[in-house]
C-alpha cells in the first residue's frame, strides 16, 4: 500500500479560497488563528497522523474490533499505541474552548486536519469524531454540571463519546423510537431501550464513554416532538458501572476496525441534556456536523486513493502508451481516471472548507447579518457536502481499483478495503436520498429562493471573470442550475422529489466548476489550477444539461412501473 503523503500545501490554499484569513480579522478571540499559525498546526498534525496512525490502517482492516463476550469490545494492539499517542499530542484539543482545556481554534482548523486523520485511517478517526459531536452537543445545551464533569475528559480524549440514535423498527424515523426514560425523582432517569448502529459504542481504547441517548419519557407528545436527549454514561460518577452492555457488534463491508454495537439500556441512569422533549433540537447539532465530516471522510479516503493511482500508474508498465510514457501513466484512459480523480479532490477540499469557514462565521461572528448569511449558506451546502464527499469517495476509490487492474480485486494492494470503508458514508448520517430530500424540500427554498439565487450569482461573477470559452462554458451551467431551480420551486412535489437527487448531483458539478475557476483566478494558487479547472469544465460539467433534465423527469415515469 502507498505510504500516505498529506497535501497540507493543498489544504492550507483551500482555508485562503474559502476566506479563513476572515476569521482572525473579524472574530474576536480568534486573532491568533492567523493563517500562518495555522498552516503550521496543520504541518505538525499531520506528520503525526501520518507517521502514529496511518500505520494502523491494515490492521484495523485485518484484526478489527471483536466482541468478546460479557459486554467487551477489543480493538487492534497498534489502535491502543496510536491511540495513547494522540491523547498525549493534544491534537484533539485544538477547537475546543480553553476553558475545558482546548487550544480555542476555529472550527474550520479541526475539519481541515480530519481530513488527514481520515486519510491515515477512517475507522480510528472514527472514534474521535463521535466525540467531537457529543462534545458540541454538551457545549450548547448541557447543564453546568454537566459540562464540568464530561467535557474536560471527553476534550482531552481520555473519554469518548457516541451518538445513539437509531433502533431496530426506528431509523430515519426517530418518531418511531420506543427508548424510554423514566424520571427517578432525584434528578436522573432510568433508561431502558436497545439502540443499533452505535459507532464506537463499546472497546477498550478509554476508561469511560459517554452516550447521547434519545428517549422518551412517558406521556411525552408522539413522534419526534416527544423525544429527549440523556447522557447515559458507561461508568457512573461514583466509579461503578452503569446499567448498559454492547451485546453485539455488526460485521461490516468495511470499517471493520471501528466496531459498531447494539447497545442494550436496562434502566441505565442518565440526565437530561437540554430541555425535555427538545432532545431532536440537540441531537441535530451532533448530526449537522456530523454531515459535514462524513464529506470529509470521503474527502480523505479519495486522496490516499489517488495517492495510491498515481503511484501504481507511474511504476506499471504495461502494453504500448499513446502518450509517450513507458508506464500506464500514458494511456488516455488511465490519465483520464487520475485527472477526474484530482479535479474532483480539489473541488470537493475546497467546497468543504467553504462550508467550515461559514460554520465558524454562523457560530461566532459579532455582526447579526453576516451570521444570518452564513447560516443561510451553510444551510444550502451542508447537503451537498455531504453527499459529495460521501459519493465522491465510493467513485474515486472505485476509480483507484480500476487504475489497478486485476490486482486492484487483490486484497493485497490495499485498493479494495479503501472503497469498502467508503461504501457506508453515502448512507450514515442520512443517505443520498435523504440530503436530497432536504435540499429541494428545505434548503433551497429558504427566503423563497432569494439564498440560492444570490449564490448563482457568486457563480456568474467568477464565471465573467474567468471568460473566453471557459467562462461561456460555465456561464451555461449556471444558467442550467438557475433554470432547474425555478422548476422544483414551482414543482409539484411528488415531481420535484422525483427528479431530487439529480438536481443534488447538478449542484455538484456547479460548485465544482464555480470554486475550480474560482481556485484558478487566486493568487498562490497551486500550478495546475487551470489545468484542474479546464479538465472538469471540457470533460464533466457538460453533464449538467442532462441532470437538470433528469430533474424535470417528474414522477409520472415512476408511477407508471410496478416492483
Amino acid at each position: 500500500m502507498t505510504n500516505y503523503n498529506p497535501p497540507t500545501d493543498a489544504i492550507a490554499f483551500a482555508l485562503k479560497l474559502a476566506g479563513f484569513e476572515r476569521l482572525s480579522a473579524e472574530i474576536p478571540g480568534f486573532e491568533h488563528a492567523d493563517l500562518d499559525t495555522v498552516e503550521g498546526i496543520l504541518s505538525e498534525s499531520a506528520s503525526f497522523f501520518s507517521e502514529a496512525v496511518a500505520p494502523t490502517l491494515r490492521d484495523g482492516d485485518k484484526i478489527g474490533a471483536k466482541h468478546i463476550g460479557d459486554g467487551q469490545v477489543t480493538t487492534p494492539p497498534s489502535y491502543h499505541d496510536a491511540y495513547g499517542k494522540l491523547v498525549e499530542s493534544g491534537w484533539l484539543t485544538v477547537q475546543w474552548p480553553e476553558e475545558f482545556g482546548g487550544g480555542g481554534f476555529p472550527f474550520s482548523v479541526n475539519y481541515a486536519m480530519q481530513e488527514v486523520m481520515d486519510s491515515a485511517n477512517m475507522a480510528f478517526s472514527l472514534l474521535s469524531i463521535n466525540t467531537f459531536g457529543a462534545i458540541d452537543a454538551l457545549l450548547q445545551f448541557g447543564s453546568d454540571e454537566l459540562k464540568e464533569a464530561y467535557i474536560p475528559k471527553l476534550v482531552s480524549g481520555e473519554w469518548a463519546g457516541t451518538m445513539n440514535l437509531t433502533e431496530p423498527q426506528a431509523g430515519t424515523d426517530l418518531g418511531a423510537l420506543t427508548t424510554k426514560a423514566v424520571d427517578n425523582g432525584d434528578g436522573t432517569y432510568a433508561i431502558t431501550g436497545q439502540k443499533i448502529f452505535i459507532t464506537w459504542g463499546e472497546h477498550d481504547l478509554v476508561e469511560n464513554i459517554a452516550h447521547l441517548v434519545l428517549a422518551r419519557i412517558p406521556g411525552s407528545p408522539e413522534g419526534t416532538k416527544g423525544i429527549s436527549l440523556f447522557l447515559v454514561p458507561k461508568f457512573l460518577p461514583g466509579g461503578q458501572r452503569n446499567a448498559l452492555e454492547c451485546i453485539s457488534i455488526e460485521e461490516k463491508l468495511g470499517l471493520h476496525g471501528s466496531p459498531t454495537s447494539t447497545m442494550q439500556f436496562d434502566g441505565a441512569t442518565g440526565w437530561l441534556v437540554g430541555e425535555v422533549n427538545a432532545g431532536l433540537k440537540a441531537m441535530f447539532v451532533m448530526m449537522n456536523d456530523a454531515r459535514q465530516t462524513v464529506g470529509i471522510q470521503g474527502l480523505g479516503l479519495s486522496e490516499l486513493a489517488h495517492q495510491q493511482s498515481v503511484d501504481y500508474a507511474n511504476t506499471r508498465v504495461q502494453g504500448r502508451t499513446a502518450l509517450g510514457d513507458t508506464t500506464i501513466v500514458g494511456h488516455p484512459d488511465v490519465r483520464r481516471m487520475l485527472a477526474t480523480q484530482k479535479s474532483q479532490i480539489a473541488a470537493v477540499r475546497y467546497l468543504l472548507n467553504l462550508n467550515a469557514v461559514n460554520i465558524d462565521l454562523a457560530h461566532h461572528h459579532p455582526d447579526d447579518a453576516v451570521r444570518r448569511q452564513a447560516e443561510e449558506r451553510v444551510a444550502l451546502l451542508t447537503p451537498i457536502c455531504k453527499t459529495y464527499g460521501s459519493e465522491l469517495g465510493t467513485e474515486l476509490t472505485s476509480l483507484n481499483i480500476q487504475v489497478h487492474g486485476g490486482m486492484g480485486f487483490i486484497e493485497e494492494t490495499g485498493a479494495a478495503q479503501l472503497w469498502r470503508d467508503s461504501r457506508i458514508t453515502s448512507i450514515y448520517e442520512g443517505t443520498t436520498g435523504v440530503q436530497a430530500v432536504d435540499l429541494v424540500v428545505r434548503k433551497v427554498a429558504q427566503r423563497d429562493g432569494a439564498v440560492v439565487r444570490e449564490l448563482i450569482d457568486e457563480m456568474q461573477q467568477v464565471a465573467t471573470a474567468t471568460g473566453g470559452a471557459t467562462g461561456t462554458a460555465l456561464a451555461a451551467a449556471f444558467d442550467t442550475l438557475a433554470d432547474a431551480t425555478t422548476w422544483v420551486l414551482t414543482a409539484d412535489r411528488a415531481d420535484a422529489l422525483a427528479g431530487s437527487v439529480a438536481y443534488l448531483k447538478l449542484w455538484w458539478r456547479a460548485t465544482a466548476a464555480w470554486l475550480l475557476a474560482k481556485a484558478a483566478l487566486t493568487e498562490g494558487a497551486p500550478a495546475d489550477a487551470a489545468a484542474l479547472r479546464d479538465f472538469f469544465v471540457a470533460a464533466m460539467l457538460p453533464e449538467a444539461q442532462s441532470l437538470a433534465a433528469q430533474t424535470k423527469s417528474g414522477a409520472a415515469v415512476l408511477r407508471g412501473l410496478s416492483f
